[in-house]
């Protein structure tokens, strides 16, 4: 799962680093987001440094987290 992901607009980039953490731009505001996450199987368990989680999952090759919808760049 390590990698960019990005929106079809570009507006959203999640970078997955291989050591369990990342970091999400939106927009300008670049590491508006950082955290650590976990994989299990096509789940993806997301953690940001502030307390909030989400839960995201890849399905064909798209990354659904909320209503993003982030495809691996």
């Amino acid at each position: 799962m390590a990698g960019t992901w990005a929106s079809e607009d570009r507006l959203v980039r999640l970078e997955l680093s291989a050591n369990g953490r990342y970091d999400e731009a939106r927009g300008t505001r670049r590491s508006a987001y950082r955290g650590r996450y976990e994989v299990e199987g096509q789940r993806l368990y997301f953690a940001d440094d502030r307390g909030f989680t989400a839960l995201g999952e890849v399905r064909n090759g798209v990354l659904r987290l909320g209503s993003e919808r982030l495809m691996r760049q």
